[in-house]
């Protein structure tokens, strides 16, 4: 029987379009921006300037912080410029230009490496030094998580293969692809932590790829693969974690506290290749999708790539109401398409208005949906009841802070509320630490 947590809801997944579309390789475009941001944490400072020759894989941002990870060359060619250029969630931030030279010249450091030889620590280093980040959107340093606190130790390793957003099937398509990646990946971090458990969730709608990982984990008795219910939000950390272990992680605390370490698989995927290669974290898988493409597929694309490009290559319709980069639920709206693809980039979407469509809010009907589908177990109405009469402290008693901003209370409110906007609005203008 498939596992699952308390609250969440199943929303139309419109899987269809994608699901069964094996990724493509697209040839990268004449120019990419590289953003110096492409993670939770500092930005990178870049490493060169107009003029400069680079090759794949080559450093050009290097870490600011120790929340941080550096930022590689998506392909050969010259930087043409180092300026503001836009981003597909801050805005416009300072990014790396270059003209693509169609060589694909290799950096001199790329170079495979025998992993299984290297100590934990040394793991780590590399983890870092590929600029590997969470890949199912959170873009958190995985580094980090494979370094916990003193004090604090992991037993378990989740991987969350669930990709609970509609429309996106790009981790599905790894696994059935790159199976023994995925694995792989997942025994390195289980080798860096010292653990004896590793578990690989899986949606109950994608039971090709859990059969699959099933069968190839066979020989492996510290992998368990485990059967997950589709229900959003099914891949977040802590309802995941509740799902597979029924442990809560509390108000306040990280997956840590409650002995647990989760990684998206696209990122275990990843953490393979790019262990075993040497090549950095470079290219990502990209579903791109909804009823504004002609063409919906999976495509493997370098870092940097424009979502025009991506429009382009798939054949974007007349009609675009709104386009996404990332999933419905949690994906940001973009008002440009001169924006790049990022590390975090899982999803680009454009909806037509069969898709989209705005409504105007009506008064609270006190029915007690979003309370019952919150999987965090708040109350959103009370919250968004504080935060309208900027009454931050009430919010906050109310578990602002603990809101993950998953968007289930807007989804199922039938008055329309904007609960999640509202939220956002109030969680962003608490005061800053």
């Amino acid at each position: 029987m498939a596992r699952t947590f308390k609250g969440g809801f199943h929303p139309e997944e419109r899987k269809h379009l994608t699901e069964k579309k094996e990724i493509v390789t697209l040839t990268p475009p004449a120019i990419l921006s590289i953003p110096m941001s492409q993670h939770i944490g500092a930005p990178c400072t870049p490493l060169v300037k107009i003029g400069d020759e680079v090759k794949i894989g080559q450093k050009i941002g290097e870490p600011s912080g120790f929340v941080s990870v550096p930022v590689h060359s998506s392909v050969s060619g010259k930087v043409i410029a180092v300026e503001p250029r836009p981003h597909t969630g801050l805005g416009t931030v300072l990014s790396v230009v270059i003209e693509n030279d169609f060589q694909d010249t290799v950096c001199e450091t790329v170079k495979p490496r025998d992993i299984d030889s290297l100590s934990p620590k040394e793991l780590i280093d590399a983890v870092k030094e590929a600029g590997i980040v969470g890949m199912g959107g959170a873009t958190f340093p995985t580094f980090i998580k494979l370094s916990p606190p003193e004090g604090k130790k992991a037993d378990a390793v989740i991987l969350n293969g669930a990709e609970c957003e509609p429309f996106l099937t790009a981790d599905h398509r790894v696994m059935l692809e790159h199976p023994e990646d995925v694995i792989d990946g997942l025994k390195i971090m289980m080798k860096i932590l010292s653990v004896s458990r590793g578990y690989i969730a899986i949606e109950d709608n994608k039971k090709d790829a859990y059969a699959l990982l099933k069968e190839k984990c066979k020989n492996e008795p510290q992998i368990e693969v485990i059967l997950v219910k589709t229900k959003y939000p099914q891949g977040s950390e802590k309802q995941l974690i509740d799902s597979v272990l029924k442990r809560e992680v509390k108000s306040g605390a990280l997956p840590i506290d409650a002995g647990v370490v989760v990684q998206n698989v696209a990122s275990a995927a990843e953490i393979s290749t790019a262990l075993r290669t040497g090549m950095p974290l470079v290219k990502r898988v990209v579903t791109v999708s909804g009823s504004g493409v002609e063409n919906p597929g999976n495509f493997l694309v370098r870092i940097g790539t424009p979502l025009s490009y991506l429009a382009e290559k798939t054949g974007v319709k007349e009609g675009i109401k709104k386009v996404l980069a990332g999933g419905p639920m949690m994906g940001a709206a973009q008002y440009t398409l001169d924006a790049p693809v990022i590390k975090g980039t899982s999803g680009l979407l454009f909806f037509t208005d069969k898709e989209y469509k705005h409504y105007e809010p009506s008064d609270c009907l006190r029915c007690g949906r979003c309370v019952k589908h919150c999987p965090m177990r708040l109350m959103p109405f009370k919250i968004m009841q504080h935060a309208e009469l900027n009454d931050l402290d009430g919010a906050v008693k109310y578990g602002l802070k603990d809101c993950m901003e998953c968007g289930t209370c807007s989804y199922i409110c039938p008055s329309r509320r904007h609960l999640i906007q509202t939220i956002r609005i109030a969680k962003a203008s608490l005061p800053k630490k």
